[in-house]
């Protein structure tokens, strides 16, 4: 897979998308659906041509909405990397979703159990709609057996009468499960520590390009 600063910016925004969701959902109960379905749909395209199409990929009758699903990434990453907002809600997550991939990648075992239960859900997908809360509750539970005992547990914020609810739990381990997925990605196109200190401000622009023409 290509190894450019379109890659990366694609790579991150998508982690971006996913720490914004997570935000979104555990404060207000709700979020963008266009972004969820990208971010959800990415987690089933395991052989792209491309890091593109991890975004707009078709597996069943899911289809990711290419570089328009990831605006709210692309307009998250601007905000943290443009305003270096290092202590934000939004870029904790970020950084513990790196850390956590970075110990799934160390772990064979675990990526394997991984890629058996990601073809379950592919072939899923094929009967049911990828939003569906049945649908949601099964990518959950993906990463709570597999991800979560890798530890360290990511803390999430927000409102308890949120949080309580089954339904936003379950919502917001698929958003984390979508989120390892794009720091995988993230990994795989050569996104590295450094990128992020000393590439910033390339990728804001490439931000801003994309969003300006999708």
């Amino acid at each position: 897979m290509a190894e450019t600063i379109y890659d990366r910016t694609l790579a991150f925004a998508s982690i971006c998308q996913a720490a914004k969701l997570v935000q979104d959902v555990s404060r207000n109960g709700y979020c963008d659906q266009d972004a969820l379905n990208t971010s959800l749909s990415s987690i089933i395209i395991t052989n792209p041509s491309s890091t593109l199409d991890v975004f707009r990929g078709e597996v069943g009758n899911v289809t990711g909405g290419g570089e328009s699903g990831l605006h709210l990434g692309l307009e998250t990453l601007i905000g943290q990397l443009d305003n270096s907002r290092n202590g934000s809600e939004t870029m904790r997550y970020l950084i513990n979703l790196l850390a956590l991939e970075r110990k799934l990648s160390s772990r064979r075992d675990a990526m394997a159990q991984l890629g058996d239960r990601i073809e379950t859900i592919e072939r899923q997908v094929s009967h049911f709609d990828l939003l569906d809360e049945q649908m949601i509750s099964n990518l959950a539970s993906i990463y709570l057996d597999v991800i979560s005992p890798l530890g360290p547990r990511i803390q999430v914020s927000g409102d308890p009468q949120h949080l309580q609810q089954t339904g936003v739990q379950h919502r917001v381990r698929a958003i984390l499960l979508s989120g390892i997925r794009s720091a995988v990605l993230w990994r795989q196109v050569g996104g590295k520590r450094r990128h992020l200190i000393f590439g910033r401000k390339q990728m804001v622009e490439q931000a801003k390009l994309i969003l300006a023409r999708s």
